[in-house]
């Protein structure tokens, strides 16, 4: 147990309250903020973004009371940036253990005042005691997502003091005979922010506040789990995988938000929710290894990007086993030749002879499915060369 500044706590809600109209705004903001989503809940608030979905709760004067077990809220605004927290001003009953999680439940963090403890849900657990739990105090819950790490904090909002579990996704590489390691999975919180009450009386969530870890970048990178290597890479190989090498090599910020087995369609639902509020000088993209692009959609996406005040930049796709990237890629380029965009052709990096047509295997983790054999996320070797290709097509991103 620590003890907190509680100076910096209040400071930190503060900043979510002040910046409330901002990030509710239908229109883009003028300036870049790290806050995503705020809203304080007060039983005459209009909270059409907080879905219940079977779950006992109402609206009250102090906040929303969630008073039945199972079921949860979902805060109906999609995220993948790989920094971000979810901020919770939450006061418990004495026997409640309460659940926050993402909708596809790939993660979740629990607070068991009961038992006082805090825990993530790995197999196994990853939990800690928290000995100053007190159902008669207010609390803030933070639910951090640090690329393959996510943490829970929980902050005693009358005492000041505050505690933290952190678990760390360990990726295997490829799958079956084509893993490289056992791995440990944490999950990446996918999609939208949930909550509820799994055991107990109630719970009164008082504030919800999502904030991005950076703001105002020189880089935002967007994509499917081409752009995720949290999912699969290995944790002590990831500093090496492709968005890890830009990201070290810039002299400015950038934040990725790849979300693994989506199209443009998912893409352009949730970069409305990030990219106006942190803006980006430059919005890389490399989406099309799931499908579904066409030049229409891609237009649309890049004259979102452009409406936004940012750079489009619009990546080839890596060469896979398939070899689908080579109509995909023609429809790429031609959409850049619309817009006069620069991208940088992933495809020439991993591919024989770097003429984009065939895979070269050994760039990419070898995944052996029983329904068949793939060879379309990078590995180390494919990193550090798709890396390299940037440097070629797209170096203004480090100056």
């Amino acid at each position: 147990m620590m003890k907190y500044h509680i100076f910096c706590t209040l400071l930190m809600s503060s900043a979510c309250l002040l910046n409330t109209q901002i990030a509710n705004a239908a229109v883009p903001v003028a300036q870049p903020t790290s806050v995503l989503y705020n809203r304080t809940i007060t039983e005459k608030g209009n909270y059409q973004e907080l879905v219940m979905e079977g779950v006992n709760a109402q609206f009250t004067e102090m906040g929303l009371r969630i008073a039945g077990n199972g079921g949860v809220v979902k805060l109906n605004h999609y995220y993948a940036l790989a920094e971000r927290l979810v901020r919770y001003h939450v006061r418990f009953s004495g026997d409640c253990r309460a659940v926050f999680q993402s909708d596809k439940r790939d993660f979740k963090a629990y607070v068991d005042i009961a038992n006082k403890r805090i825990a993530i849900g790995t197999d196994p657990i990853t939990e800690k005691a928290v000995s100053f739990l007190d159902a008669s105090h207010d609390y803030i819950v933070e639910v951090h997502r640090d690329y393959q790490t996510s943490k829970i904090k929980i902050i005693d909002l009358y005492s000041g003091y505050s505690e933290e579990v952190s678990a760390t996704m360990d990726g295997t590489g490829g799958v079956g005979s084509g893993a490289v390691g056992t791995g440990f999975f944490v999950g990446r919180q996918y999609d939208y922010y949930c909550f509820g009450l799994e055991v107990g009386s109630e719970m009164l969530v008082k504030q919800i506040c999502v904030l991005a870890k950076e703001a105002d970048l020189t880089l935002l990178i967007y994509g499917d789990s081409i752009t995720e290597p949290e999912g699969y890479f290995p944790t002590v190989d990831f500093p090496k995988s492709w968005p890890q090498l830009i990201m070290q090599n810039m002299t400015g910020t950038a934040i990725s938000s790849g979300r693994g087995g989506t199209t443009i369609k998912e893409l352009i639902e949730r970069i409305k929710n990030e990219l106006p509020f942190i803006k980006a000088k430059y919005v890389m993209v490399t989406i099309g290894t799931n499908g579904g692009n066409t030049k229409e959609n891609l237009s649309e996406l890049v004259e979102y990007i452009l409406s936004q005040g940012s750079i489009p930049i619009l990546n080839n796709i890596p060469s896979n086993e398939s070899g689908t990237q080579i109509p995909i890629n023609a429809i790429i380029e031609s959409v850049r030749q619309k817009y006069g965009i620069k991208g940088c052709k992933f495809d020439l990096a991993t591919s024989l002879d770097h003429d984009g047509q065939e895979v070269d295997k050994t760039t990419m983790y070898f995944e052996d499915y029983d329904w068949g054999k793939i060879y379309h996320h990078p590995n180390v070797k494919g990193s550090l060369q798709m890396y390299t290709r940037t440097l070629v097509d797209i170096p203004e991103i480090y100056e």
